[in-house]
Formats: C-alpha cells, sequence, structure tokens
C-alpha cells in the first residue's frame, strides 16, 4: 500500500482497449470494492449531508476515496455553519474506519491544510495523491484537480472571489427547489445550470479534463480520477479514461467500483433520500465495462 502513496510510479502496464459506456440501474443495498466522493463541503448551507448520508447507509465498500474538501474551511472562515447532521457525517466515516473500511484521504484545495498530516492513522491514510488498482487490474491516479486549475495556483484572490459568487449562486437554490416541490417538480441547481450554459465555464471544464489527462499520461496509468469542478463524468480521454465523481452540494454523485473492476458512476436526488433504516433505490448514470 505504501508503494501506491509513492510518487515513483513507473513500470505499470499499458492502458487496455476503449471500454463501452451504458445506462444501468442500482437495487441498493450494495457491497462494493471501492467508492469515490469529492466535494462535500462540509460547513456550508449547501451541503447535502442527508443524501450522502443515505449513500453511506445502503452501501457498504472495502476501500472509500475522500478525494478533497470534505470540509469547507474557506467558508468557515467567514462564519461557522455546522450542524448535527454535519457531526453525523464525520462519526459515520470513523465508524466505517473502525469495521474495516480503509478511507484514503486526498485533501482539495478548501482543505488543503490536512496537507501537512500525510501519512497513516490506523485504517485512515491521508496523501496527496494515490494509484489506485482495480480489481481487473487497471491503474487509476486519484487526484483532487486544483493542482491543476491555474486559477486556484495563480490567482487566489480570484479564487476566492469566484468560491464567494458560487456561494451566492448556491443560496438561490433553496427557495427554487421549493417552489418548484410545490408544483411536483424535480430538484433543479441555478449554479449547476450556469455552469453547463455560460461559454467560459463549458471551456474551461473541457480544457480542465485534458490538462489532466496530460498530467496522468506522465505517470503511465490506465486512468484518472479527481473532483474539484462539481462535474461529474466518465469519457474515454485519448489512451486515458477520465473519471470526475462530482459534488455533494449539486449533483450528490459518488464514483463505485464493483468486484469485478467496473466503475458506475451514482447519482443521489437530494430530496428523495430514505428514512433511517430503509432501503435506497439511487439510479447508476454511467458504467465503463
Amino acid at each position: 500500500m505504501a508503494a501506491n502513496v509513492s510518487r515513483k510510479m513507473v513500470n505499470l502496464d499499458q492502458p487496455p482497449h476503449n471500454r463501452a459506456i451504458r445506462v444501468v440501474r442500482a437495487t441498493g443495498p450494495r457491497q462494493l470494492r471501492t467508492a469515490w466522493i469529492s466535494d462535500l463541503h462540509l460547513g456550508t448551507r449547501g451541503s447535502k449531508t442527508g443524501a450522502f448520508l443515505e449513500f453511506l447507509r445502503n452501501h457498504e465498500f472495502e476501500t472509500l476515496y475522500i478525494v478533497g474538501d470534505l470540509i469547507d474551511v474557506w467558508q468557515m472562515r467567514r462564519g461557522i455553519y455546522w450542524p448535527q447532521q454535519h457531526n453525523d457525517v464525520i462519526q459515520k466515516l470513523l465508524r466505517k474506519s473502525r469495521k474495516g473500511t480503509r478511507i484514503v484521504y486526498i485533501p482539495g484545495n478548501h482543505d488543503e491544510f490536512l496537507g501537512g498530516f500525510c501519512g497513516y492513522y490506523g485504517h485512515i491514510a491521508i496523501a496527496k495523491e494515490f494509484v489506485h488498482t482495480t480489481a481487473d487490474g487497471r491503474r487509476i491516479l486519484v487526484i483532487h484537480g486544483h493542482e491543476l486549475d491555474t486559477v486556484v495556483q495563480n490567482a487566489r484572490w480570484l479564487a476566492f472571489a469566484g468560491d464567494v459568487g458560487y456561494q451566492i449562486l448556491l443560496s438561490f437554490n433553496p427557495l427554487i427547489n421549493f417552489v418548484r416541490r410545490r408544483f411536483g417538480l424535480g430538484y433543479w441547481s441555478l449554479s449547476a445550470y450556469a455552469k453547463k450554459r455560460v461559454k467560459d465555464a463549458v471551456n474551461f471544464i473541457g480544457q480542465f479534463e485534458s490538462v489532466i489527462v496530460r498530467y496522468a499520461e506522465r505517470y503511465g496509468v490506465d486512468a484518472v480520477l479527481c473532483g474539484h469542478i462539481h462535474s461529474p463524468g466518465i469519457r474515454q480521454i485519448g489512451r486515458v479514461i477520465y473519471y470526475n465523481c462530482g459534488d455533494w452540494v449539486e449533483s450528490c454523485s459518488a464514483l463505485v467500483e464493483n468486484f469485478d473492476g467496473t466503475i458506475e458512476l451514482l447519482h443521489f436526488n437530494p430530496f428523495e433520500t430514505s428514512p433511517v433504516g430503509e432501503d435506497a433505490t439511487p439510479e447508476l448514470a454511467e458504467a465503463v465495462l
């Protein structure tokens, strides 16, 4: 395991042939080999902790990767918001660790202070990046992704300003969806809509994906997996498969690996979580074979 943490990742197998993508549905609860989640942003009002707790209750995994921004330190500097449900998330994660789930924490830009504590703490490992080997032998570089975001790295004041604007857009979501629920409509995110419609945002996401893939090619891995941009997806870019596990602010998504090595993108509706103790039936958006 320690070898995976090392940056000296050489003599890896060549990437296999391209894999097809299909649509499937989950029946839950499920036993999984691995799960990847990121960008829960605990400490903010936009964090969909209810949906995330349902995901944890209804899924068991051997390894859970937290791919950054579990806690939003940027927002907490502006004001403390920490309800009981955010405590419940931390307690649930620690309970899973005590029961044998291996947790790998990759710090992001909103919780980057944890990057100074890399190492092993029982069943919990903290690392700036990690190479995961799937059940079918593929190697996946796991990083948060902010390391390759030129705005975060070179213009932090602009990143902070953008975060404030993003939080403002998120603040409209509760009111918008309250009205939509009254009319029997599903969840809709203003901030997600803006990202998909604004040309500069669309171009940024495309450029980000390409930069991430080029970075991963240096390591000779088969795939790269990240979070950061709150845009979940599975795409073949050249010889590398690009995975993004999304977020739990807008998308409520996770990537999961089955015991045969297939990786699927799972979505939860933030307003359709089942009561404690009941099984959920989330939709799996994509599966890589």
